[in-house]
């Protein structure tokens, strides 16, 4: 909506009664407060008010500050699976200021360091994801108890027995304003894709939660788990968020150069911003790989089905999906996010290791060609291939010492950052699992 006076006319239009004032913690799960449709000019001005201190990551006491969700007015949509529903993303105030905790105004901000140089950031995010059921002991399994291939990618019978979810989310999708251009079944039992149009790097963060609450919540009316968690299954391909990526000036891709003798197809620009990742990538994994779970999706080796579709290895290669960043002709495929990761921040910590990849004039090194699942560590040393981090604890202590990514999330936003995942791997490390019980009980 450009105006208040059209947007007041699409609520009449469509019968809505209430508008959600959304945005995400630091999780990137999306939180809101149900506004009559009569008070969206309140969302816009004061912005719909918050206990700081209730949400993941604001950094608020209980003796702070509200929080203060201000309604971005081109982001009003219909909620298709909930008629007489509007969201409007909000990005975060405290005290009249865009707070610096929110996750959607970090990454603004780093956008406008890319604007700074005319350029944009565009980037098609692919959620990948699971449905799931749980037994009465409260395990959980794939919903269709009759996708059981060991090797279920684009399976016509997988795909056509869940066919109503899919046609619904959609058919949703799209009357919110995603173009959806492909569904599939992909290499896990229960495990699908969705592909919808790229965009701006700020609307396809946006996008991505709103495609995670459609998911869910229609799933949820079919009585059924719709589930982003990294790896639901130990023997089976885990569910990534990848993130396609290229910078244009408005005229054109600045990535893209058919000239590249490499025959990847790409700028000096795009090898200096891949350079940056790949110099940053152990810190962003723990923006990408935010769990403890989601390190057993970033192993080393091969499963059941033939390939983990994970990357684990710090590295790049022409259409090559065992590396780290794939080349599609022309733009970069980051691999490594997985539908744990929250975009806003994930793809604000992606910008600011590519600027100091251009900045710095930063060299990718050599590509490879290889299935860097064949590798041995040995052949993996031989060529300089450096191992991703492989638990969180790790990955969070690259967080630490790389000032960079620090610094494109703020200091205070950091170190919040920093504490709850230190919890989170304190609180793994002192679980006993099922696995454990039945390895030691009885062994010694």
């Amino acid at each position: 909506m450009k105006s208040l006076a059209e947007a007041k006319k699409f609520l009449a239009d469509n019968q809505v009664k209430y508008i959600l004032a959304q945005f995400v913690d630091i999780h990137g799960v999306a939180k809101v407060k149900s506004v009559p449709a009569r008070h969206l000019e309140d969302i816009l001005t004061a912005g719909a008010g918050f206990a700081g201190g209730a949400i993941w990551g604001m950094g608020i006491a209980p003796n702070g500050p509200d929080y203060m969700a201000v309604g971005d007015l081109s982001t009003l949509s219909l909620i298709p699976w909930q008629p007489g529903y509007a969201r409007i993303i909000c990005d975060g105030h405290v005290n009249g200021t865009p707070y610096n905790h929110d996750s959607r105004v970090v990454l603004k901000k780093q956008i406008d360091r890319l604007s700074e140089h005319g350029w944009t950031l565009y980037t098609g995010l692919e959620p990948e994801f699971s449905l799931l059921k749980k037994d009465e002991q409260g395990n959980i399994h794939p919903f269709d108890d009759t996708d059981t291939l060991q090797k279920p990618c684009y399976d016509y019978k997988g795909i056509t027995r869940q066919s109503a979810f899919l046609e619904k989310l959609t058919a949703s999708l799209i009357e919110a304003g995603l173009d959806v251009y492909q569904i599939d079944h992909e290499d896990a039992n229960g495990q699908f894709e969705i592909n919808y149009t790229y965009a701006d790097c700020l609307k396809s963060a946006d996008d991505y939660i709103m495609f995670k609450m459609a998911a869910s919540e229609i799933a949820n009316q079919m009585g059924m788990i719709c589930s982003f968690m990294p790896k639901p299954f130990s023997n089976r391909p885990g569910n990534g968020m990848h993130m396609h990526m290229s910078i244009g000036d408005g005229k054109k891709s600045l990535f893209h150069d058919d000239s590249d003798k490499t025959g990847h197809g790409l700028s000096k620009l795009a090898y200096h911003f891949m350079a940056g990742i790949l110099a940053h990538a152990p810190a962003l994994t723990a923006l990408a790989a935010p769990t403890v779970n989601s390190y057993k999706r970033l192993v080393v080796g091969r499963s059941l089905t033939g390939a983990t579709w994970a990357p684990a290895y710090i590295s790049y290669g022409n259409n090559n999906r065992s590396t780290m960043v794939r080349i599609p002709y022309g733009r970069l495929e980051l691999r490594l996010p997985d539908g744990a990761s929250n975009p806003y921040l994930t793809t604000a910590a992606v910008i600011a290791a590519g600027l100091d990849g251009v900045k710095r004039e930063l060299s990718a090194g050599p590509g490879t060609a290889d299935n860097l699942y064949d590798y041995s560590p040995a052949q993996l040393k031989q060529h300089g291939i450096g191992i991703l981090p492989q638990n969180l604890n790790e990955a969070i202590r690259a967080f630490e010492e790389d000032s960079v990514i620090r610094e494109a999330l703020g200091s205070s936003l950091s170190e919040e950052f920093i504490m709850l995942k230190d919890m989170e791997w304190v609180e793994y490390m002192r679980h006993v699992s099922d696995w454990e019980i039945k390895r030691y009980a009885e062994f010694f």
